[in-house]
């Protein structure tokens, strides 16, 4: 079941691998649509760290939510489960192929935490902040003149050599 009213996305899902290639589209084409592009690529490594950890660790089941919220200039993404054990965060080798997945959204994030969920799970979520919202560009181009032109003009360009050196 996915709504979204206004600037809330959530996503119910039980964690697995094929399923969380399909919620990292669902929160790629959300947060387009929403004119997020460059929080794109952050938000979907974040998420399917979250969701890894649901899958591999997560009891009794591996049944949870995503949910993405934009308020303000902050967008936060939040996955919850049904597991009350908080999770672990771990000094893993820089090499490492598993434990590095909280690691590596707490640096690519803005903050990040755990909180308990109200039916006795546990919420993890992480906060990026979003880039204000693109300059409005005028429906016609606007045309300088050529001495308007000449005017913005930098009086001494830096010469190019033709050989290179």
């Amino acid at each position: 079941m996915i709504s979204q009213p206004s600037r809330h996305c959530t996503v119910e899902l039980q964690a697995l691998p094929s399923r969380i290639r399909q919620v990292r589209r669902i929160v790629s084409a959300q947060l387009r649509y929403w004119h997020l592009d460059p929080l794109v690529d952050l938000a979907e490594l974040g998420v399917t760290e979250l969701l890894t950890n649901v899958h591999r660790h997560a009891e009794p089941d591996k049944m949870c939510a995503v949910e993405i919220e934009l308020l303000g200039d902050r967008l936060t993404v939040s996955v919850s489960d049904h597991d009350p054990r908080p999770p672990v965060v771990r000094d893993a080798d820089a090499l490492a192929t598993c434990g590095r997945g909280l690691a590596m959204v707490a640096s690519v994030s803005e903050s990040w935490g755990v909180r308990p969920a109200a039916d006795g799970g546990k919420v993890v979520w992480f906060t990026l902040p979003a880039p204000s919202p693109a300059v409005s560009v005028p429906a016609y181009p606007v045309y300088r003149s050529s001495a308007a032109l000449r005017a913005e003009a930098p009086e001494h360009a830096p010469a190019r050599s033709a050989v290179a050196g």
